[in-house]
């Protein structure tokens, strides 16, 4: 089945004990609580596989799609999609935690993927920070300072405002502070070991899991920060700024003003519109964009054109 559109995507919706609501102020989003941390944009986990909303597979699940219509994806070694975009609304502190990287995952966890990610702030009130790695210097002081709970000592914070792109591999302690909305764009995991969660409780009284033996296997020491980004370049009305490019995924921010002829690189590519309005064009169809959209352009598309005033986050493997 070659589907001559883009594959536009219904987000699932995640309620989190750190979530708020401003995925229905920022985006618009039907929210059913108080409470809606995560909004799975473009996903074919199984904990959270976005729904097709148009063409032919609509009414089925981008899961769906990767199993049973592979030649909309292209060649990849891959036996499950690889990526996940998420937007999450951090009402308040989430908690402090790292992932594992592919070997661990597959060994210990028995899952395809680790997780590498990074986040794109889309929204940020002023102090905002984030936590983004540690003060430890060795393995044996690491442990030391977790096992003793000096985290005032141990977490690097660092200011957070709109903008602001952070790239967090595999073994980086981090948290998205309070009052940050962001989009993330990852490897296709769910594989989370929670260091410090600032004790507190869940609505019957309850803490949450710790998994800090976990944690303290994979997380890296020293800390490392590697700034990816590349300067911006213009190709016509499109001013494009690679964020990260690794082995895992391509990530770019885009900023479009007018029409923009795209030329695809050879593989499905993702798109989230997280502000302005607009509309891609294949051929003679036009589709519709605003904020808050999302789709993924199968990869037999080679060409085609995005027409408005819009920012947009894209990426690819």
């Amino acid at each position: 089945m070659y589907t001559q559109e883009p594959i536009f995507l219904d987000p699932v919706l995640q309620e989190r004990i750190w979530g708020g609501t401003k995925l229905a102020e920022v985006f618009g989003y039907n929210l059913s609580s108080e409470h809606t941390g995560e909004a799975w944009v473009i996903s074919a986990h199984p904990n959270g596989p976005s729904k097709i909303k148009n063409g032919a597979l609509a009414g089925k699940t981008l899961l769906d799609a990767w199993q049973h219509n592979r030649e909309l994806f292209g060649e990849h070694d891959n036996e499950d999609y690889p990526l996940l975009v998420k937007i999450l609304d951090a009402k308040t502190d989430l908690s402090v935690q790292v992932h594992p990287d592919d070997t661990y995952a597959q060994k210990v966890e028995d899952e395809p993927y680790g997780k590498t990610e990074c986040w794109y702030v889309v929204d940020a009130e002023p102090g905002a920070e984030i936590v983004f790695g540690h003060h430890a210097q060795t393995k044996e002081q690491l442990e030391q300072m977790i096992d003793q709970g000096e985290w005032n000592q141990l977490l690097r914070r660092i200011p957070a405002k709109k903008g602001d792109f952070v790239y967090v591999p595999s073994g980086a302690i981090h948290a998205i502070g309070a009052g940050i909305v962001i989009l993330e764009t990852q490897q296709s995991s769910d594989i989370t070991y929670r260091v410090y969660d600032y004790d507190r409780k869940d609505d019957q009284g309850n803490t949450r899991d710790l998994h800090l033996e976990s944690a303290k296997a994979v997380s890296t020491v020293p800390h490392e920060t590697t700034d990816t980004r590349k300067p911006a370049v213009t190709i016509g009305a499109r001013t494009e700024q690679l964020l990260v490019q690794n082995e895992y995924f391509s990530v770019y921010h885009w900023d479009i003003t007018g029409e923009a002829e795209v030329e695809t690189p050879d593989s499905f590519v993702q798109v989230s519109i997280i502000g302005g309005a607009g509309e891609v064009i294949l051929g003679e169809q036009s589709f519709a964009l605003k904020k808050g959209d999302h789709f993924v352009m199968p990869v037999h598309i080679d060409r085609y054109v995005m027409k408005g005033n819009m920012e947009a986050i894209v990426s690819h493997v």
